[in-house]
């Protein structure tokens, strides 16, 4: 038997062993590859290269090819000297080593500091906290391990949009596993998270508008330490996007409340993955209110939820009216500028009444619809005085153009008078 087919074979079995899985790599890929590295060109010549093998590895571009992970001594032709136990050779970790074997370079501050000075390097110690690192060390292998979220050799910059957690990415990684009936039926948790994100207002801003900065799963739930937040943390996890919010309700009676009763401050009438688009019939006490499910009629929340959505709906009505006169004016090409501005802070002081809705305080919703209100008023007054002027204009013309008119004839019948 030839050196080649010996070869060959004993690629094949370390290729079973590893979990390696035939792949062929592409001419673009094939430029970006070392050259003297062992390792890469015999598994590339045998087409035992990894599955999900990629040149844009982060590892590989920054000169850290598979004896970086796996030991051994690339540099050698031989397979039992390469893969020798003297050269370090490791092999593929199980599934209850994989962090400790990131672990290796990502928990050492020295050593990371040559590629990323400011990167993170307690993602191990976090992962362990997480119920994905709780599960794995009582022996569940079915939970997320590095290599769940990251892949194994095809790990991209979280700021590559190829990257698996690439913020337009994180949802679809995550649903790999969260969104499978029977891989997650022993957990007996929901599995339709992501069909709930989807339609949210959160969702739809990040999958279909691709706004990164809109909350992805990991920045709810934490990225190495993921974990559902407790009641004592959802509002301050919403808080973090959402401040003025959090510190309206964290101020009130309610608040301490539904800490009290373990009630999901936010959550209760906001939703968890499914969070709506927020809208002013939520408050008060119409059939699509919230405030209507604990408090009941005649009671001071009802009142107060009743005069909360009052307010709101003053300075709306004042707001559109004044808005349906600005586009009236538009039309006409009157000017609108100083229109525009008021109404401009009209609604930043609709948009802080709604949020001052989480002082469940009436008052001091009023205090910034009446500014609101105010202010639509003066543009209302402003937008009434331009169709005036122009009206006037119009007959103004009107006059004119009539004036004028009857000079020509005039003019014509004496021209006429003169020829004869």
């Amino acid at each position: 038997m030839t050196d080649l087919k010996i070869r060959g074979i004993l690629i094949l079995g370390f290729s079973i062993l590893f979990g390696m899985v035939p792949g062929k790599i592409s001419a673009q890929q094939d430029i970006a590859l070392p050259e003297n590295d062992q390792c890469i060109i015999c598994h590339k010549e045998m087409e035992f290269l990894p599955e999900d093998f990629s040149a844009n590895d982060v590892h590989l571009t920054a000169g850290l090819s598979c004896a970086g992970c796996h030991g051994g001594n690339p540099k050698k032709e031989e397979m039992e000297e390469a893969m020798s136990e003297k050269a370090g050779f490791v092999g593929v970790p199980s599934k209850q080593e994989i962090p400790q074997f990131c672990g290796k370079c990502h928990s050492d501050i020295k050593f990371m500091r040559e590629f990323q000075p400011r990167i993170p390097t307690d993602q191990v110690e976090q992962y362990y906290t997480s119920v994905h690192g709780i599960k794995l060390k009582k022996g569940d292998n079915k939970v997320a391990d590095c290599t769940s979220c990251h892949t194994a050799h095809s790990i991209l910059s979280a700021k590559d949009s190829r990257s698996t957690v690439y913020p337009l990415n994180v949802p679809e990684t995550c649903k790999h596993c969260h969104s499978d009936a029977q891989y997650m039926e022993p957990y007996h948790i929901p599995t339709d998270q992501y069909q709930k994100y989807a339609e949210s207002v959160h969702g739809k801003l990040l999958l279909e508008e691709n706004d990164t900065g809109a909350p992805a799963c990991n920045d709810c739930h934490g990225n190495h330490g993921a974990i559902p937040p407790g009641v004592a943390s959802i509002s301050h996890v919403c808080g973090t996007c959402h401040v003025n919010n959090l510190q309206y309700f964290s101020k009130t009676k309610m608040a301490r409340e539904f800490e009290e009763l373990q009630i999901h401050a936010c959550e209760a009438c906001h939703g968890n993955h499914r969070v709506m688009d927020a809208t002013d019939n939520m408050v008060g006490t119409g059939e699509k209110a919230f405030c209507i499910e604990c408090h009941e009629k005649g009671d001071a929340g009802y009142k107060e939820a009743e005069l909360i959505h009052s307010e709101l709906e003053n300075v709306v009505a004042v707001y559109d009216s004044a808005k349906t006169l600005q586009n009236k004016v538009q039309r006409i090409g009157m000017d609108d500028a100083d229109i525009n501005y008021l109404l401009q802070e009209s609604h930043q002081s609709l948009i802080q009444a709604r949020t001052l809705v989480h002082t469940f305080d009436h008052e001091k919703v009023g205090d910034k619809t009446k500014e609101g209100i105010m202010k639509a008023e003066d543009a209302i007054l402003l937008a009434n005085k331009e169709v005036k002027d122009y009206k006037v204009r119009r007959l103004g013309f009107s006059v004119a153009t009539m004036f004028i008119t009857i000079l020509v004839i005039a003019l014509f019948f004496k021209i006429r008078q003169i020829e004869k």
